[in-house]
């Protein structure tokens, strides 16, 4: 009778499990699909490229070409090793130059140019030739503005600018020396 009795428990006891789990399985909630948007983006690296990226307008922010390139994982921003860039300003003119590294944010809005930064401005019919020295220097391509808290010269024909800090706002081709500023004027010979 004693044997029966275990029997009878433990047949009850397996049957209350199974119901249990039953419950269990029934009432979870279901599990959330994976949200995926467009494919999974792994991190890569580039040798001797050319990128011409493209701002927010959809017109061409700047052209950049260098030996080296990383994007890495999980985050868009790409890594530059001696980048040579070329800016394109608001009133046609152009800006080329070289420095150490740089540093591209995802929308390509923001670009930082880190160590020595050197920066021309070519000539053309109505602007005269620039040149920019300076280091770690803050692009901003779709404002086309630039600025840096670091020692800069700006060499135009006839002057050269030092000082500490810097603005330039390529659309209207103003550069602006902030503190500390010295320069060295030559005058203009004189036609008769």
């Amino acid at each position: 009778m004693r044997d029966r009795r275990t029997v009878f428990w433990l047949v009850v006891l397996v049957i209350g499990a199974a119901i249990t789990q039953l419950l269990v399985w029934w009432l979870r909630p279901p599990p959330k699909p994976v949200a995926i948007i467009g494919p999974p983006r792994s991190s890569y690296e580039l040798d001797d490229f050319t990128l011409h990226a493209f701002g927010q307008d959809g017109k061409l922010a700047f052209t950049m070409t260098a030996p080296h390139l990383a994007r890495r994982e999980g985050n868009d921003s790409l890594y530059v090793n001696a980048p040579k860039y070329f800016f394109v300003a608001g009133d046609g003119s152009d800006w080329d130059g070289t420095s150490q590294y740089a540093w591209i944010s995802a929308d390509n809005n923001t670009v930082k140019l880190l160590g020595k930064v050197d920066l021309r401005r070519p000539p053309t019919k109505t602007i005269s030739e620039a040149e920019i020295h300076t280091a770690d220097a803050t692009v901003w391509t779709q404002d086309r503005r630039m600025a840096t808290a670091a020692p800069s010269v700006i060499q135009e024909p006839g002057s050269i600018l030092r000082g500490t800090g810097m603005k330039a706002d390529f659309n209207t081709r103003t550069l602006e020396l902030l503190s500390d500023v010295h320069a060295t004027l030559t005058p203009h010979s004189r036609t008769r």
